[in-house]
């Protein structure tokens, strides 16, 4: 058995524990290493950009279907 080949399908009320979690480590890691992440605000935020629109474009999709 693959773990990583199982498909499954998650509701959004599913995830909100896990995108919690992975928010909160991002606060701290943010708050603890402010001075490092500073020097990279501006390629962080075209990765963020690239992101968003990524992930709408999957959920348009998505509900298209």
């Amino acid at each position: 058995m693959n773990f990583f080949k199982r498909k499954t399908t998650w509701t959004n009320a599913e995830f909100i524990p896990l995108k919690l979690c992975i928010a909160s480590i991002y606060v701290i890691v943010g708050a603890y290493f402010h001075e490092f992440f500073s020097r990279f605000y501006v390629p962080l935020f075209i990765l963020f950009g690239i992101c968003v629109i990524w992930a709408v474009g999957m959920w348009w999709k998505k509900m298209k279907e």
